[in-house]
């Protein structure tokens, strides 16, 4: 079995826009909400985990406020490359607007080639707080919708019998952070339903010979607070499996993520991704890297 390939350019690029990101945080604004309750970002632009949205509004601006994120992530699965980048901007702690482009190197299966896909989010909180309290025992609950667009679906997708370029994403996710609940840490708890058609995140097209219509999965997120800066956690999101031609699994990851303040966060990750395209058993060490406010 191959193991996750980390390149030095990998590592140098993510590094250098590690320090470059921190170097920007001194002229950022300071939101009022605590630290943590923005989240970092997951591949699609919105405020999550790594792999999974949670019902957070994107930045620090509290009810009064504007905030914002902006993110990078890179990621070598075994056979494959990918990069996400984006920005999200939470408007009065109760809408997100977000924009993501994703980028995905074919590897060894089809070297030198990539597929791209942006991805445009809505977010709307329903009621709930994220944080726990006697009089809001309740998560807090958030809609959200991704509409996507494949930029290369006649290269790659739509020889394997993907139905679509474009895909829209709807969601329900449920947030809670219980405070001292575990051996006196602080313990988040997320899960999401998503109705999808989209094949490896949309990267594979939408819909398939299998099934084009909407199929209904779970995600779901878990983090225990080491401290109030580090965060360790897992996440595991089902998929649909929509094309014959290839099985499509679902994604698994186990995560650290360091919160150094409202300004910026970074994500390691080791990320069990299963089968992509005609690659079985793919895994990945991934790094985010957010800026916000």
């Amino acid at each position: 079995m191959k193991k996750p390939h980390i390149s030095l350019g990998w590592l140098f690029s993510s590094t250098v826009l590690f320090f470059a990101l921190q170097s920007l945080t001194s002229f950022a604004l300071e939101g009022s909400r605590l630290l943590a309750t923005g989240g970092v970002t997951e591949l699609e632009g919105s405020a999550g985990g790594g792999i999974v949205p949670w019902a957070l509004i994107a930045g620090y601006g509290s009810r009064d406020e504007i905030g914002a994120a902006a993110y990078y992530t890179s990621a070598n699965p075994t056979d494959f490359t990918l990069s996400s980048a984006g920005l999200a901007v939470g408007l009065y702690d109760r809408v997100e607007l977000s924009f993501a482009q994703q980028r995905l190197g074919l590897g060894t299966t089809v070297p030198g080639e990539v597929i791209r896909q942006q991805i445009f989010g809505l977010k709307i909180k329903l009621w709930g707080d994220a944080i726990y309290a006697q009089d809001s025992l309740f998560p807090q609950f958030a809609i959200g919708v991704q509409h996507k667009r494949n930029q290369d679906f006649d290269f790659i997708p739509k020889a394997l019998g993907a139905k679509s370029a474009k895909g829209t994403d709807f969601y329900l996710s449920a947030t809670k952070l219980y405070l001292g609940a575990l051996f006196g840490r602080n313990l988040l708890l997320n899960g999401t339903v998503r109705a999808t058609k989209a094949n490896q995140l949309g990267l594979l097209g939408f819909g398939g010979d299998k099934n084009s219509g909407y199929s209904v999965k779970f995600e779901g997120s878990a983090g225990i607070f080491l401290n109030d800066h580090l965060v360790l956690g897992a996440e595991y999101r089902s998929k649909p499996n929509n094309l014959s031609v290839f099985k499509e699994d679902a994604f698994k990851d186990v995560y650290v993520a360091w919160l150094l303040n409202k300004h910026l966060a970074a994500t390691l990750a080791y990320a069990m991704l299963g089968n992509i395209a005609d690659k079985e058993d793919q895994k990945a060490v991934y790094i985010s890297l957010q800026t916000g406010f």
